[in-house]
């Protein structure tokens, strides 16, 4: 499972490759009312802890001097965004360094069922002038393209924050890549339609602490 790719050291991730079979479902516990709905897990939820655990201290050793505005992109990235805040905030509370973090959020539609749309809105961005002359850590859930992540760095860009950095939990391998890597990310994996650790599928496994592989009866149940 475990592998390094991306050349800077916040550039690295755990890479998860097209052949790895993920672990059974039936090793871990998860909510009953998911049984029949996913293929596998993919990740589990404490080697996620442990990752995010790890890019706190990555991010903590390059911005750690700063004052940090932290824009979380709703709603997939709320508990990534919740956790690696939390390590952020441990690590400064027992180092010399002393880091200041607001949160704030913004929301992002792109998706209807499992299809990328491509319009994409930006919901709450309305505060974004905030930002000018600011340290930015925009926290996202995955980054598969990399086409929403451009759209939303363009319009912060219009509002001169000092720094932007993007630590993104997930990135996919598209068959479509166009260059685009987060500075920070957690794992590579390949281009499934994942959910868990708030990933959703219309608004349901948002509660599965694990990440995993959606099946087609899953697909079906939850389609809008």
């Amino acid at each position: 499972m475990a592998g390094q790719g991306g050349s800077s050291a916040g550039g690295r991730g755990v890479v998860i490759s097209d052949n790895w079979p993920g672990y059974s479902l039936d090793l871990f516990t998860y909510p009953q009312h998911y049984y029949g709905d996913l293929e596998y897990v993919l990740i589990p939820h404490g080697i996620i802890v442990d990752r995010t655990e790890r890019l706190a201290k990555d991010i903590m050793q390059d911005i750690g001097d700063n004052d940090i505005v932290v824009l979380c992109v709703l709603k997939g990235g709320y508990k990534f965004c919740a956790d690696l805040v939390e390590h952020i905030k441990n690590l400064s509370r027992n180092s010399e360094r002393f880091i200041s973090m607001k949160v704030d959020f913004v929301r992002l539609k792109s998706y209807h069922n499992d299809q990328s749309m491509q319009d994409m809105q930006i919901i709450g961005g309305d505060d974004l002038s905030k930002l000018t002359g600011k340290n930015v850590l925009i926290v996202e859930d995955i980054v598969g393209t990399g086409r929403t992540m451009k759209v939303l760095l363009n319009n912060i860009e219009k509002y001169k924050p000092k720094m932007i950095k993007v630590a993104s939990l997930l990135v996919k391998r598209t068959s479509r890549p166009d260059g685009y890597r987060p500075d920070y990310y957690g794992f590579e994996i390949p281009d499934l339609f994942v959910v868990g650790y708030a990933l959703d599928y219309n608004e349901h496994f948002r509660d599965l602490n694990h990440i995993c592989v959606i099946n087609d009866h899953g697909k079906t149940k939850y389609r809008v």
